[in-house]
């Protein structure tokens, strides 16, 4: 029976169907802690190193269960400590809900400890961000910040504070605030587009001969539709990052991704169709896309805003990407000329050609595509892959290859390192019995590595593959490619994760022999607990675009040119891995 404001909250998050908070203690929230530890059998809480790594993993969580993440941080340091992961749920359109501590209610604003306006601080990252005031108060503001988090696909926040926590249940409230007026229920819309739209739109459709398909995370659920539209219409499915798992990565309908991670032959196919559909997908690089004019398109959205953000579109269909797709197909003729999508699949051919080659080569320095393309060989078909970000997102791209049951996902939009440990528990707290796969960098992994702790205690026999070349690898090629410059402020201090994942209490393995990867894998992967492959690879290994474009070519040799201290080491890699677009 709840007795506490703090009570209120843990019920009503309950009856909401919450049963996983991430957290980190703190003074600030000890009367919410209170109130979980007294409803520790329907509400589990999961204790974080830091409050980072709680939004994060509530991130995670929210991506690979489609539910609500829930994080929880004391007042000051711990709320803004949250702000970065719960800005990767926003920009990934997760439902979030962070819930923060505050100073006393009568002390804010009067310079006090710790006395930081979490409520405006979090009125950028969070849709709804609200302090609570009363215990008639609380259920009113959490029903409203879970409704809000779930309905906009984005960050909620309730701030409470520490005083408040302990208020007794008697107040009875305003004479306006109605007890019991708010209910702990969400109805998800299911909006369909006009008959007339779905027509003008399978019209479009119909009039194009190279019709290409642009398939994000709002496909996820929408496979076999996707399919079935990329047989009806001959055209080649595109995939965005967070769009990976839409289709296995080896099904002949797909060019595999899109933009600096992604496939020259996707590449290939935006630059030359004439119809375009965009499903379920804010893919920020313009660049990418067809040049505007080129290509009549056609958008699928469940977000009627997001419509043509990024590409001129002549028809918005808003509603599920599945949904859409259903009422569309009926409409569409089926395509007789399938040399749009035959070109792309010699392409492809082509291309997975130049990969297999790529990740099976035998020469050293060990090569980071051996490393990542050999762990196929020992996912399960409904593995969760986390990816973190840096060059580990290229390899992740290229070399992981999707099927079955598998989910894929890393920081998207906002492309935030340290991700990938914390996603890793999301994923493992929500799915106890299946596989889950952390694939980092040395700078991303060194950024929450304490969460390798966290696994332990929670015995998740997470496997994490980090790909040790002592440089923050991405940065250095962006200074090199991009800004034609030498690199600068890149190299790290080396780290044996073998030796700490050890010290954590996991398994700690290293590789750096081509010959060894396999055996190596083998060993982490049959291990009960969690395991760290430590893989030394080779730091001249660059990770270039699909294609690579004159102005990159060019920034390229200025930087050369300007001095950079390996110069002869990078120029002999790119001679070796034949990428003459450079050389």
């Amino acid at each position: 029976m709840a007795t506490t404001v703090a009570d209120l909250l843990v019920e009503r998050l309950i009856q909401w169907g919450v049963d996983t908070i991430f957290s980190l203690p703190g003074d600030g929230i000890n009367g919410i802690y209170e109130a979980l530890r007294t409803r520790q059998d329907k509400i589990r809480v999961v204790l974080v190193r830091h409050e980072e790594s709680a939004a994060f993993a509530a991130c995670g969580y929210a991506k690979f269960t489609r539910r609500l993440g829930v994080c929880l941080a004391t007042s000051g340091p711990g709320g803004i400590h949250l702000l970065n992961g719960l800005y990767d749920a926003k920009c990934d359109g997760q439902p979030v809900l962070a819930i923060t501590g505050h100073t006393y209610h009568d002390l804010i604003g009067t310079h006090y400890q710790q006395d930081v306006d979490l409520e405006r601080l979090c009125s950028d990252v969070a849709a709804y961000s609200q302090r609570v005031m009363s215990p008639a108060h609380v259920g009113n503001v959490v029903d409203e910040a879970i409704k809000t988090a779930i309905s906009r696909r984005t960050v909620a926040h309730i701030t409470i504070p520490k005083d408040i926590q302990d208020w007794s249940v008697e107040d009875r409230g305003s004479k306006a605030n109605i007890p019991g007026h708010s209910g702990d229920l969400y109805s998800d819309p299911l909006p369909l587009p006009s008959r007339s739209l779905l027509e003008k739109a399978a019209t479009l459709i119909n009039a194009g001969s190279k019709i290409a398909i642009l398939a994000g995370r709002g496909c996820l659920g929408a496979r076999a539709e996707v399919l079935q539209l990329a047989e009806l219409l001959g055209a080649p499915i595109v995939k965005p990052l967070l769009g990976k798992a839409v289709v296995p990565d080896d099904h002949p309908l797909t060019t595999g991704g899109i933009g600096l991670l992604g496939t020259a032959p996707s590449q290939e196919v935006l630059e030359a169709c004439d119809t375009l559909i965009i499903a379920g997908t804010s893919f920020p690089y313009l660049e990418f896309y067809p040049k505007p004019g080129q290509a009549r398109a056609v958008q699928i959205d469940l977000d009627a805003a997001r419509i043509g953000l990024r590409y001129p579109i002549e028809v918005g269909l808003v509603g599920h990407c599945w949904d859409v797709l259903r009422a569309l197909l009926p409409l569409l003729e089926k395509k007789s000329d399938r040399s749009f999508l035959n070109t792309a699949q010699a392409s492809m051919q082509q291309w997975n050609e130049l990969m297999e080659e790529r990740g099976t080569r035998t020469d050293t320095p060990l090569k980071p595509q051996v490393v990542v393309r050999g762990l196929n060989e020992f996912l399960a078909d409904d593995a969760i892959i986390c990816c973190d970000t840096g060059t580990v997102t290229t390899w992740a791209a290229r070399h992981i290859t999707i099927r079955g049951d598998m989910q894929f996902s890393a920081s998207g939009t906002l492309a935030s390192m340290g991700n990938g440990l914390p996603y890793s528990l999301g994923a493992g707290i929500a799915y106890p019995g299946r596989q889950i796969v952390c694939l980092a960098g040395d700078g991303g992994c060194t950024m929450l590595m304490g969460e390798l702790a966290t696994l332990v205690r929670y015995g998740l026999p997470v496997k994490i593959i980090v790909l040790k070349n002592n440089l923050l690898g991405m940065i250095k090629w962006e200074q090199l490619a991009f800004e034609g410059n030498p690199q600068y402020g890149v190299d790290l201090q080396p780290i044996d994760f073998a030796l700490f994942a050890k010290a954590c209490g996991a398994t700690g393995l290293t590789v750096d022999d081509p010959g060894d990867v396999r055996e190596v894998l083998r060993e982490a992967f049959a291990v009960q607990g969690p395991a760290v492959v430590q893989a030394v690879i080779d730091p001249l290994e660059p990770p270039l675009p699909g294609k690579i474009t004159t102005t990159q070519a060019w920034q390229f040799a200025k930087a050369l040119a300007k001095g950079q201290d390996d110069r002869w080491g990078i120029i002999k890699t790119l001679v070796e891995s034949k990428i003459r677009e450079v050389v």
